[in-house]
């Protein structure tokens, strides 16, 4: 999307099941599981570039002797550097034992992060911390070995507070205890203890994630560690965010999106399961694994934001989703341009749409092709082959107009210097518009705030002279915060909440405004935010159409001459084209858990007061 925003995390858990032998005979390297996981973490590279972190587990050690290490690294390259920091330790090693490779079981006991139990992770900030304190996986050390536990994930929860309240622990005490994950680690490893000690030789995990689980508000995927041997990756129960799973006689293995797997593992798409909403693969210290149903099933809500900008386009399912999205909205972009194929151009921005595109072009030629076919049949059989030869020869016209310039930075932090230089983010292509003639289609994933629209896209786009500048997004209107694992909490920061507000001025409305905050105050106060999504009151006052205008008279400055329309996605469509990834809030306002209403009615009151924090 041309609006950045903080992406999701990405989780990489792998378990070996044979000898570390094993695989240095099979496939001459004990590294076999450090390869896979930087495999599996450097194909999820798009989901988190912030900060990363590994942590590998022992089976089998000595007692005294170290069983669970974990790196964390938040440099910039950081898969890249924890690795290197890995082969550093491997030719120390060498030094001293030039032969150590030939010796897998050895080589266990020198190096700190050779192990059987794996866990790797990717971070995007989504609470705009991005202190190495904060980078997954984080440990919990106990006096007993068996409990020491190792976790890292991709989620948000919305009710840390209450859950360190849970377990007695004052969550400002320290820095890193104001994060979700360490509220998530406190209360497993309580349930953990508790479990222990009526079973202290065989965890029964599906008994401890349940109770555990059972208390999380928010959406979550999940893995980890422990000190007996075990290991384990959790959904929560409306699959908000996603997980995949492989097994084979050697591995364990699970990851966020699909395609990973298949590379990383040289397998097909049918071999590669989703792990089901409020299941945990749990594998034991045995190699055992199991699919177990922790929590009480609901409607699946799967994060609709992963088919349209955050996964990998690679996979099968998302790649026709992303074409289907793009083909769905072909009517209202002909529409636009009244049916006027001839003098129009089509073009994408960012990259991540070019599969929308596919999509949208599909659809404009669906449309020319009928009217190809209409006419010659209309025709009489006298007319020429010029004329023949000119229609059937008829296509969408197709440029790549712009193109990023990742080179560009400022130093400048004036405002107004500063925006003058974000104009020259992207380069245009000269030459491609007939100024004052052409029309110009640009699809976009999604339009968050509009910013780059703003100062950059559009004035950039209008420089070529075209009469209409139509720009499309593949998804509806982002209205109201996420809360489960994207960072957009700000309500204030949406271009279609600031579009509504302006509307209300227009038409002396404000006063809604200030009755949903005071119903927000008084729900408040009755304890009772996650009742209701106050905030639905204020969109109902307009149409999607008339939000559209309105984000168009907004987006086009006055130094801007082509004419600006913006043509936003459906729900319906939506719905259509991800019929199985229908988690829809920051689009509708209909939240899965409790928490989301807490969440967008706290944002709401934060802009009523001024206040830029953010809703949870």
């Amino acid at each position: 999307m041309s609006d950045e925003i903080r992406h999701e995390c990405g989780i990489a858990f792998l378990r070996l099941r044979k000898p570390l032998s094993y695989y240095h005979k099979t496939y001459g390297t004990a590294f076999y599981g450090l390869n896979k996981l930087y495999l599996l973490m450097e194909k999820q590279h798009n989901r988190g570039q912030d900060g990363a972190g590994i942590a590998t587990l022992k089976l089998d050690v000595q007692p005294g002797t170290p069983f669970m290490k974990r790196i964390r690294c938040n440099n910039g390259q950081n898969i890249a550097d924890i690795f290197k920091q890995v082969q550093t330790e491997v030719e120390e090693v060498e030094k001293l034992q030039p032969d150590i490779r030939s010796y897998p079981e050895l080589l266990k006991g020198y190096l700190s992060y050779m192990g059987e139990v794996m866990i790797g992770h990717l971070r995007y900030g989504t609470q705009g911390r991005n202190n190495i304190e904060y980078c997954n996986p984080f440990i919990k050390s106990d006096i007993n070995p068996a409990l020491n536990l190792c976790l890292a994930g991709n989620f948000n929860l919305v009710n840390t507070k209450e859950l360190f309240h849970f377990v007695h622990k004052d969550e400002m005490a320290k820095m890193k205890t104001d994060s979700d994950l360490s509220a998530m680690m406190e209360v497993l490893h309580h349930f953990l203890r508790e479990e222990h000690a009526q079973n202290p030789d065989q965890i029964n995990w599906k008994e401890v994630l349940s109770k555990a689980c059972e208390m999380f508000d928010g959406g979550f995927i999940a893995e980890g560690l422990c000190g007996n041997g075990d290991g384990f990756v959790f959904r929560d129960r409306h699959g908000i965010r996603p997980a995949y799973y492989y097994i084979d006689e050697e591995v364990v293995a699970a990851a966020s999106e699909r395609p990973v797997l298949m590379t990383a593992f040289k397998t097909t798409s049918d071999k590669i399961v989703e792990l089901p909403p409020g299941h945990a693969l749990i594998v034991k210290s045995n190699g055992d694994s199991s699919i177990e149903r922790i929590l009480p099933e609901e409607v699946k809500r799967a994060c609709s934001f992963e088919r349209i900008y955050f996964s990998r386009g690679s996979d099968e399912d998302i790649y026709k989703e992303r074409k289907q999205l793009g083909r769905l909205l072909s009517e209202k972009v002909l529409k636009s341009i009244n049916y006027d194929l001839r003098n129009t151009i089509f073009s994408f921005i960012p990259n991540t749409a070019e599969t929308a595109f596919y999509g949208l072009i599909k659809g404009a030629e669906a449309y020319l092709n009928e009217i190809k076919l209409k006419r010659i049949l209309g025709w009489d059989k006298n007319f020429d082959d010029e004329r023949l030869r000119e229609m059937i020869e008829r296509r969408v016209r197709i440029e790549k107009i712009a193109i990023k310039d990742v080179k560009m930075r400022t130093f400048i932090t004036e405002d107004a210097a500063r925006n003058e230089m974000v104009q020259h983010v992207y380069d245009i292509t000269y030459g491609t518009v007939r100024a004052g003639i052409d029309s110009l289609v640009v699809i976009d994933d999604s339009i968050v705030r509009g910013t780059t629209l703003k100062e950059s896209i559009i004035r950039m786009l209008d420089r070529l002279g075209p009469n209409k500048i139509t720009i499309v997004s593949s998804a509806p209107q982002i209205r109201y915060p996420d809360c489960y694992g994207i960072d957009m909490s700000k309500m204030g920061e949406f271009i279609a909440f600031q579009a509504v507000v302006e509307l209300m001025k227009d038409h002396k409305q404000t006063h809604i405004l200030t009755d949903v905050y005071a119903d927000c105050l008084q729900a408040e106060k009755s304890n009772k935010l996650s009742s209701t999504n106050f905030v639905k009151k204020i969109y109902k006052q307009y149409s999607i159409e008339e939000i559209n205008i309105k984000i168009a008279q907004m987006l086009r400055t006055k130094d801007v001459n082509a004419e600006v329309e913006i043509i936003y996605q459906t729900i319906e469509n939506l719905h259509e084209a991800c019929p199985d990834n229908k988690g829809d809030w920051y689009f509708t306002g209909d939240y899965p858990t409790p928490g989301g209403n807490v969440v967008v009615n706290k944002a709401f009151m934060n802009y009523m007061e001024g206040n830029v924090g953010r809703g949870y």
